[in-house]
């Protein structure tokens, strides 16, 4: 078979890229395409030395430091994709990638990792913080993503098999398409976080500081309570802001390289979580260490943390995105915690691995393939 896998775009290597990582490995004789590709020489060796091909977008004015303001016409970009020359298609999806044209004689397989976040449920939400809420400029971007969605639901008809990062996005992508996805968990690294079991006394956070992390929550929260010690690990448009909220008992180290986050990840105390994340890598990384999670009880943590109910605990849920209700998880937490066994978040963890991804991808397709061409040979 002639294999296309379609990511996004290729700018740095994060969640969505780890599944491109692995898509590469499984099916090496793959073409790669992406709307844009301004990956740093340096981050390149997940591709495996593979060409990309992209899209008009890539040669528009200021496209490598602003192509996302370009999205109005990354619909009518990945359409002039031209994949008619192949039988599978895998698409690695949060914005367009779904979107390509295929026929009715060629597989395409969508993984995706959510549906348009700031085009559907999150919208009012991202106008907000982007100060986009109000004005012509905002009444403007309201205008464009209403037509992102009408592009984004129609396209969902040339997908021939959704596939959910987890049991949440499967709700939104049902919720927003009216289709079913099987879910396949992404693939998490959990050999390079080694385990430890001694911990000392300090919580950790740690993310890129923009505002759905709510990284300002959770330095509020600490900074109301003098006796217990943050780290934050992190930098990003929202630092500043930040720091204006940490109290003396908070500790802001700014970007650190992998070895010291991993070091600081062993030994915390737990591991905090404030975002309502689609998946949540970062929490799986934590138990990978050993360490439990205080998270907010929603969206795709509550597939990777097990609460103080269940079999096994491995963190604290907290229900309501306020410093208040963090805090009063965190005074639970240091009441109850002391039941989580290090060893049981690390096993947890494990369900989430790079290997178990390749395993179940690897079979996913290989069915849907099967089934695809028997209804082939019935048509035929």
């Amino acid at each position: 078979m002639k294999i296309a896998i379609v990511h996004e775009w290729l700018d740095t290597y994060a969640g969505s890229e780890r599944v491109l990582e692995q898509m590469i490995k499984l099916f090496p004789e793959a073409d790669l395409f992406s709307v844009v590709d301004f990956l740093p020489e340096g981050q390149r060796g997940f591709l495996l030395d593979k060409p990309v091909k992209t899209t008009f977008i890539q040669n528009l004015p200021f496209a490598k430091s602003t192509f996302r303001k370009y999205l109005p016409l990354m619909p009518l970009a990945v359409e002039q994709i031209d994949l008619s020359g192949y039988d599978l298609v895998l698409s690695s999806s949060h914005a367009v990638a779904k979107g390509v044209l295929t026929g009715p004689d060629q597989l395409h397989i969508s993984y995706v990792h959510s549906p348009i976040r700031y085009a559907w449920d999150l919208q009012h939400q991202y106008l907000k913080e982007s100060g986009l809420d109000t004005g012509v400029k905002g009444w403007l971007t309201k205008y464009l993503l209403y037509k992102i969605r009408l592009w984004d639901y129609r396209t969902a008809n040339g997908v021939d098999r959704f596939v959910a990062n987890s049991q949440f996005i499967a709700r939104r992508i049902h919720k927003v398409y009216g289709r079913d996805a099987d879910v396949i968990y992404p693939p998490v690294d959990v050999e390079a976080f080694t385990f430890c079991d001694s911990k000392e006394d300090f919580y950790l956070t740690a993310s890129r500081m923009v505002p759905y992390k709510k990284i300002d929550l959770i330095v509020e929260a600490f900074s109301q309570m003098p006796d217990k010690k943050l780290v934050v690990i992190g930098d990003g448009p929202d630092f500043e802001k930040v720091c204006a909220k940490a109290g003396k008992n908070v500790t802001l180290l700014g970007y650190q390289p992998f070895h010291v986050l991993k070091d600081y990840m062993q030994h915390a105390r737990a591991f905090v979580f404030a975002a309502e994340e689609d998946f949540g890598i970062t929490s799986v990384e934590a138990q990978a260490c050993g360490t439990p999670v205080i998270a907010y009880g929603k969206g795709g943590a509550l597939e990777t943390i097990r609460g103080l109910n269940a079999d096994n605990p491995t963190g604290v849920f907290f229900n309501e995105q306020t410093w208040s209700s963090l805090v009063d998880a965190v005074k639970l937490f240091d009441r109850d915690g002391g039941g989580i066994i290090p060893q049981d978040c690390r096993d947890n963890s494990l369900r989430f691995s790079t290997e178990r991804f390749q395993q179940e991808f690897r079979r996913y397709v290989g069915e849907q393939v099967a089934l695809f061409t028997d209804k082939q040979r019935v048509y035929y």
